[in-house]
């Protein structure tokens, strides 16, 4: 029975054993499973990791090519229009090319041209030089001329001045002697109304004609044969004038027979001394002119009235040959600066320089007239 339950027991540790033998190796095999598992797993997330980043890597590489792609079409389509820009620039140089050839053409054309007007400005400046000499020939005499007209002038001068101040002197004299008398500013000639000194169509002097008379004639006389003036005294005129009424002999007797009156009354009033009075012989003038110079109203028609006057005017020595002269000289002054403009306008026109002489104005007072007129208030 002890062998039999010896027995037993050393077969109930062989499987006992082998029990034990087999839970360790399934242990083992649970743990190697495990293990493996593990380790799978790990491979597995690992290999997802590497896909994943591939596949990002693989994304990021597409987006780059596509965007090399787009920046390669792009710079094929620049390339495109750079060759068509150059296609177009050559065609245009061509055209340029062409265009030099021909501009080149015209420059020899223009050369040749440039030296034939060469020729001629040279043959122009030898004309110039010509017409420059015989400027100076005529800038010489004309300043010649000058010389002249300014003697002219300044005789031209010393008269008028004369005449102003013999007028100015009238204007004081009269001043002087409370007598309100209008002088005439270019002669100093008066003019007295003949319904003041004669009746109607009548010759003989009224009393208050008679008075008029004795108040002007002598200041005007004594002032024009004063010592500073008579030497350029050259006449004393008394003039009669009509209207327009009647036949022109009729007319012609009467303004002459006032005029008479009017000259018999100063050179036997009296107040003048002898010596003044034979000074006054020798310049006294008697002239009736009819009704050859009426004066006219603003309508143009007669003015009667105005008309019938006696005038008493002077004139200076040389003073009408001064007057011609004045228009001789102004015309000579204008056709001397004529010539002057046409010599530099044909200078102008073959390029030479401008000259520089020019005929000068002769720079002359106003003409005054003989026959000026003094309205007596």
């Amino acid at each position: 029975m002890r062998g039999k339950r010896k027995k037993n027991y050393e077969g109930h540790n062989v499987w006992r054993s082998y029990s034990d033998m087999m839970a360790g190796l399934l242990l083992l095999f649970v743990l190697v499973m495990c293990i493996s598992f593990m380790q799978a797993q790990k491979n597995y997330q690992e290999r997802l990791a590497e896909e994943s980043a591939h596949a990002e890597t693989t994304s990021l590489l597409q987006s780059q090519l596509e965007e090399q792609q787009a920046l390669l079409n792009e710079q094929e389509s620049e390339l495109d229009e750079q060759a068509a820009l150059l296609a177009s620039q050559q065609t245009d140089l061509d055209e340029q090319s062409a265009l030099v050839a021909s501009q080149q053409e015209s420059l020899d054309a223009q050369s040749a041209l440039l030296a034939q007007q060469e020729a001629e400005l040279e043959e122009q400046q030898a004309l110039v030089a010509s017409q420059q000499a015989e400027l100076d020939e005529q800038s010489a005499l004309v300043s010649s001329q000058q010389a002249a007209l300014e003697e002219q002038q300044l005789k031209i001068e010393q008269i008028i001045g004369v005449k102003a101040d013999l007028i100015a002197a009238l204007k004081e004299e009269f001043d002087a002697q409370d007598l309100v008398v209008t002088i005439d500013e270019s002669d100093g000639s008066i003019v007295l109304d003949s319904s003041v000194l004669f009746g109607f169509n009548e010759y003989t002097l009224t009393e208050e004609g008679q008075t008029l008379l004795g108040q002007i004639l002598p200041i005007y006389c004594s002032v024009l044969m004063s010592d500073e003036y008579y030497d350029y005294l050259a006449e004393i005129r008394i003039d009669g004038y009509t209207d327009t009424t009647g036949t022109y002999y009729s007319n012609l007797q009467l303004s002459q027979s006032r005029a008479f009156a009017v000259a018999a009354y100063l050179l036997e009033l009296g107040t003048i001394s002898s010596s003044d009075l034979e000074k006054l012989e020798e310049k006294l003038s008697v002239n009736g002119h009819s009704w050859a110079d009426p004066v006219y109203a603003e309508d143009g028609s007669v003015d009667a009235d105005a008309s019938r006057r006696v005038e008493i005017k002077f004139s200076l020595k040389d003073e009408d040959m001064i007057n011609e002269l004045k228009e001789i000289l102004d015309e000579s002054a204008a056709a001397t600066e004529t010539e002057e403009t046409d010599a530099a306008s044909a200078a102008e026109e073959t390029d030479a320089s401008e000259n520089d002489s020019s005929g000068e104005d002769v720079a002359g007072n106003e003409n005054s007239s003989d026959e000026d007129i003094i309205q007596v208030e």
